[in-house]
């Protein structure tokens, strides 16, 4: 009996940590949403990534451009744009958007090419907190990182971070890194044109380039202002909580 006893004993222990596993995993997670709600992140998950594979394919002197501005200094036509392109029904969700989950798997039954139907909120949850790739794992904590920055964050912080954090071109993270490698100025100075093509290239980053616009970009640029234009345009940013 007594040489069987330390495989038990191992076996308990094992057992134990896999049963607390999801709990320490919930608190963790909800200290790190509750900690970034007043502190801003100074990396992403998308951006140490993106490094990475720089390194791993040999390029040393890639960096990622990254430098945060508080809201107050982004031209607010550059939100109000990413709202427009990338989720109008962000003012009214929580975190999920029913009617575009509807309508893209509407979509995808008819085998036509649609665009996912992803909120800013789990953008950012991605962006912020987890890997690429698609796994229904990944969807699984990327809804729960969704609940809890919904839950913890008010829709002004969200859409904040979004502006901060989304890819606006290869290794370009964010209003001001985009605004400066493009048009060389400051992000507060970002015209309505400038904040609707940086949106414009949110699909594909890597692919799109915001400055020298092809007539992919134009085309969404132009329909992205007319879209500002009917959620209210900078008065947009009024109607959220602070």
């Amino acid at each position: 009996m007594s040489s069987s006893s330390p495989p038990r004993a191992g076996l308990r222990r094992w057992l134990r940590w896999m049963l607390a596993f999801p709990f320490l995993f919930a608190a963790a997670s909800i200290l790190q949403v509750a900690v970034l709600r007043f502190i801003d992140p100074p990396l992403s998950a998308f951006m140490a990534a993106r490094q990475l594979e720089a390194w791993s394919e040999g390029d040393w002197r890639f960096r990622i451009s990254y430098d945060w501005r508080d809201i107050e200094r982004i031209a607010p036509s550059l939100p109000v744009s990413m709202v427009a392109a990338e989720d109008q029904n962000f003012a009214e969700h929580s975190g999920f958007d029913l009617k575009a989950i509807q309508k893209a798997r509407a979509n995808n039954a008819k085998g036509r090419k649609m665009r996912g139907a992803s909120t800013i909120s789990q953008q950012v949850a991605k962006n912020l907190f987890l890997w690429q790739g698609r796994s229904w794992l990944r969807k699984g904590i990327e809804a729960w990182y969704t609940l809890l920055i919904e839950v913890i964050w008010p829709k002004k912080r969200i859409l904040e971070v979004y502006a901060n954090v989304a890819e606006l071109g290869d290794g370009v993270y964010g209003a001001q890194a985009a605004s400066r490698r493009y048009w060389g100025k400051d992000a507060s100075r970002l015209t309505a044109d400038e904040s609707a093509r940086l949106a414009a290239v949110l699909p594909s980053p890597r692919r799109y380039d915001a400055k020298n616009a092809g007539p992919y970009v134009q085309r969404r640029a132009r329909w992205i202002q007319r879209q500002v234009r009917q959620i209210g345009g900078a008065g947009y940013l009024q109607t959220m909580d602070n």
